[in-house]
């Protein structure tokens, strides 16, 4: 029965898989990767022969009416992002939708995503939050900021070591720089870090501490 199954893989830690995310890597009859060198290494660590096929956001609509037809077929894919669950600033939403629109079935196993385990150590409230995930480097920014500004929930951002100072400069800036966040860095992995505090306070250790890593930002509401 056609189907394409959404597989979380670790942000860190190989053995955070699941079971069933193996299992399902393994009987499916091919996956698709968003890097092939880097799904690679999990899929030999666990010792999973099957085909594996590129699909990222620079190819995804090229791809994507041959990954539909071998669906329709009858044939089963799983699709598996660098680290985490696919679609969650990743790819994923395109081909998902597209297997809604044709009638293939959609399943999303529970797995890894590195905004859980951040928002839940920050300390700040999470029975309500948003995540807005890579805030836009240039156009929309400021508007986004000052919307978030006003936002009473606690918010949560990706971000890559380059940006992080510009981005805790522009969040001081916007919300305050006494407004509470905590940041996290490298979950799951060896190096694994948590940093909270006001901005300013977090911004200064930056300042003193080269970011390494990706980084998780949670920000309290206003």
């Amino acid at each position: 029965m056609s189907k394409l199954y959404i597989v979380p893989t670790p942000i860190g830690n190989l053995s955070d898989i699941t079971f069933r995310a193996i299992e399902v890597l393994k009987t499916a009859d091919f996956i698709l990767a968003e890097d092939t060198r880097t799904s690679g290494k999990l899929l030999k660590h666990y010792e999973i022969t099957t085909p594996m096929h590129s699909h990222h956001m620079h190819n995804e609509h090229k791809t994507l009416p041959k990954i539909i037809n071998r669906l329709k077929a009858g044939e089963t894919a799983a699709l598996i992002s660098d680290a985490g669950t696919p679609a969650i600033s990743d790819p994923g939403f395109l081909i998902t939708r597209a297997c809604i629109e044709e009638n293939i079935k959609v399943e999303c196993l529970p797995g890894a995503t590195a905004f859980v385990p951040a928002l839940v150590n920050s300390g700040l409230p999470n029975d309500k939050f948003v995540f807005e995930g890579f805030l836009p480097p240039k156009k929309g920014r400021k508007t986004r900021l000052t919307t978030l500004a006003e936002e009473e929930r606690t918010c949560i951002f990706y971000e890559s070591p380059y940006k992080l100072l510009k981005t805790l400069k522009d969040f001081a800036a916007y919300f305050g720089g006494e407004r509470a966040i905590s940041v996290s860095r490298e979950i799951s992995k060896l190096h694994e870090e948590t940093i909270r505090g006001t901005i300013t306070e977090v911004m200064a250790h930056f300042e003193q501490k080269p970011p390494k890593g990706e980084f998780v930002l949670v920000v309290a509401g206003k």
